[in-house]
C-alpha cells in the first residue's frame, strides 16, 4: 500500500470518528475506518476496564463470525489471557519506547488464546494495535483476515500502530467534548441537569408529544426554608440542604422511566418526565413531598404539575407548560401545601398561568385569581 494511499485512509479514518455523534457511532466508524484501511474483513474495538480486571469489546464490525454482536452487551475477556496489555507493553514503555502493535496467524506456534479464537472464527490472522491515552494503555484495536487471505506483515503492523493512534486521539476529542457538554448540563452543586438541560429536553419532549401523542409532565419544586437556614447556619449548610434535597428529587425522579431530575436555579428544581401518565407523576410527586418534609432543617417543598394528560387546553409551546407548573407551584406555595397542586384539576391554576404577565414573580405567586366582576347595569 503506498504512502498516499495510506495518508489518504489515516484522514479518512479522523474524519469518520470526528463526525460521530454517539459512542456508538465513534466506535463503530473507528473499527470500520481500521478495516478498511489495513484491508481486513472484520475489525473489533475493545476498552479494559481495570477495575474489573478484563478485556471489554465495544464493537464488533465488518464480517462477523457466528454469535459475535455488532455491540455486544457482555463480551469480556480476563486481562490474564492478554499479557501483552498488562505486562508488555509496560515494559516496552519504562525502556522508553512507544507500544507498537503485532501480528498474530491461525497457524502460529502459540497456542495463546488470539490463535485459538482465529481458528475457531475461520480467521487467518489479525493485528493488534494499543491504544494509548494519556500514557496508559486504554485499550486495544484488532484487525482481522479470513484464512487463505495474505497474512498482515511488519508494515501493516506499524500502520496500525498509527491508526490506533488517531483512534486515541479521538477518544481523548470526545472526552472533552464529553466534559464540555456535561459542564454545560448539569448543575455543580447538585450534580443534577440544569435549565438549559431541561429546556432542550422539554422542546424534544413537546415535538414527541405532538408526534404520537406522549404524555409529557412537568413538575416545579420550591425548597421552602433555604433563606432561613442559610440566615440562621450558613450557607454552607443550606447547601448541604440543596445536595439533599437534589437527592430526593433523583431518587423519587427514578420511579418515572426516562424521567430528567434538574435544579433550575436557587431553591427551584423539577422533574421532567415523557410517557407516564399524569396520575403516576402526582404519585411520585406526592411521595416527593413527604420525603421533602422529612428532610433535617428543612421546611418542605411547595410542588406544582403540568401535564399533557391533564385538561390544561392548547400547548402551544414548551413555554407555556412551564408557566402552568410555575403557577401550580405558586398555587402551593401561598396555600402552604403538604401536598402538590395540579394545572387542569385546581380550577384558578391555568387561568392565573394565562392571565397577563406579572411584574415580578412573587405578585404571580400571591396573586388570587378571583371571576370578573359583573359590571353595575346602573339604573
Amino acid at each position: 500500500m503506498g504512502e498516499d494511499v495510506r495518508l489518504r485512509a489515516v484522514v479518512a479514518l479522523a474524519q469518520a470518528t470526528a463526525a460521530a455523534h454517539t459512542p456508538r457511532e465513534f466506535w463503530r466508524a473507528a473499527a470500520l475506518g481500521a478495516r478498511d484501511a489495513l484491508g481486513g474483513t472484520f475489525a473489533a474495538l475493545s476498552v479494559w476496564e481495570r477495575e474489573l480486571g478484563r478485556l471489554k469489546v465495544l464493537v464488533n464490525a465488518g464480517e462477523r463470525a457466528v454469535g459475535e454482536e455488532e455491540f455486544p452487551d457482555s463480551e469480556t475477556y480476563p486481562v490474564h489471557q492478554f499479557p501483552e496489555i498488562t505486562e508488555f507493553l509496560h515494559e516496552q514503555w519504562a525502556g522508553g519506547g512507544e507500544p507498537d502493535a503485532w501480528v498474530e496467524t491461525a497457524d502460529g506456534d502459540l497456542a495463546g488464546y488470539r490463535v485459538s479464537a482465529l481458528r475457531r472464527r475461520g480467521r487467518g490472522c489479525c493485528v493488534v494495535a494499543p491504544i494509548v491515552l494519556h500514557g496508559r494503555a486504554w485499550g486495544e484495536l484488532y484487525v482481522a483476515r479470513p484464512a487463505g487471505a495474505p497474512v498482515f506483515d511488519r508494515a501493516d503492523a506499524n500502520f496500525a500502530t498509527v491508526l490506533a493512534s488517531v483512534v486515541a486521539a479521538g477518544i481523548a476529542q470526545a472526552e472533552r467534548l464529553e466534559e464540555v457538554r456535561r459542564l454545560a448540563f448539569t448543575d455543580p452543586l447538585t450534580g443534577l441537569a440544569n435549565r438549559r438541560a431541561v429546556d432542550t429536553r422539554l422542546d424534544e419532549a413537546i415535538e414527541r408529544y405532538r408526534a404520537d401523542g406522549s404524555v409529557v409532565s412537568l413538575v416545579v419544586c420550591d425548597l421552602n426554608g433555604l433563606k432561613r437556614v442559610n440566615d440562621t447556619h450558613g450557607h454552607a449548610v443550606g447547601d448541604r440542604l440543596l445536595e439533599r434535597f437534589g437527592s430526593v428529587l433523583s431518587r423519587c425522579g427514578a420511579m418515572l422511566p426516562g424521567a430528567l431530575a434538574a435544579r433550575l436555579g436557587g431553591d427551584e428544581f423539577c422533574l421532567l418526565s415523557v410517557g407516564p401518565s399524569s396520575d403516576e407523576v402526582v404519585k411520585v410527586a406526592e411521595e416527593l413531598c413527604v420525603r421533602a418534609g422529612e428532610l433535617e432543617l428543612g421546611e418542605g417543598v411547595a410542588c406544582g404539575i403540568a401535564s399533557t394528560g391533564d385538561p390544561i387546553g392548547q400547548l402551544r409551546s414548551a413555554r407555556r407548560l412551564f408557566r402552568l407548573a410555575d403557577a401550580a407551584q405558586y398555587r402551593a406555595k401561598a396555600a402552604r401545601s403538604s401536598k402538590p397542586v395540579v394545572a387542569g384539576r385546581d380550577g384558578s391554576v391555568v387561568r392565573l398561568a394565562d392571565a397577563p404577565p406579572h411584574r415580578d414573580r412573587r405578585r404571580f405567586r400571591d396573586a388570587v385569581v378571583e371571576p370578573p366582576e359583573t359590571p353595575d347595569p346602573g339604573p
